[in-house]
């Protein structure tokens, strides 16, 4: 009897044990995050790059579209970009004439980023291919599925304390 006993209580823990292995086992959403993200990244970058832009020069255009009166130092702290490192950003867009800089009415230190006629058409051009991004990289899902795709990863953003519509990638410039 003290050996049926046993092997019952042994039993029982080989269960439990497996039990909460698998409840501590890692579901692989972090990977899958991680492996859609890069992938979307590449694709995005391979899909604009007949514009002659780099994806960070498409947030920039996107977020001083977004922001009135937006300046370097606003836009440099949104993105976590050093400020010294947002002026060679600013210069790259300004020297393809996609943005210019204007003194400030209010503020004569800061000059506003304005997207120029040509900025905005290149915005125009960019919104299209990112419809079409996302369209072909969320073709099996149903539009409800991708509505609470996005409304997790808006959930996850928050959480995460992540700055919502700034690539984290923009900290690494």
């Amino acid at each position: 009897m003290n050996d049926c006993f046993f092997q019952l209580i042994s039993l029982s823990w080989l269960l439990t044990s497996l039990m909460e292995s698998r409840k501590q086992q890692p579901t692989g959403a972090a990977f899958l995050l991680a492996q859609l993200g890069a992938h979307a990244a590449d694709r995005f970058g391979e899909r604009i790059k007949r514009l002659r832009l780099a994806p960070r020069h498409a947030g920039i255009l996107r977020i001083i579209a977004k922001i009135p009166s937006c300046n370097q130092r606003t836009l440099a702290k949104r993105l976590g970009v050093l400020p010294s490192r947002m002026v060679i950003l600013i210069d790259e867009l300004v020297g393809k004439g996609l943005v210019e800089r204007k003194r400030s009415t209010t503020d004569r230190r800061h000059s506003v980023l304005i997207l120029t006629r040509r900025g905005r058409a290149m915005l125009e051009k960019l919104s299209k291919l990112a419809a079409e991004h996302e369209a072909d990289l969320c073709a099996g899902l149903t539009a409800e599925e991708r509505n609470t795709l996005a409304a997790l990863g808006r959930k996850i953003v928050h959480q995460q304390g992540l700055t919502p519509d700034v690539h984290p990638g923009y900290r690494k410039l």
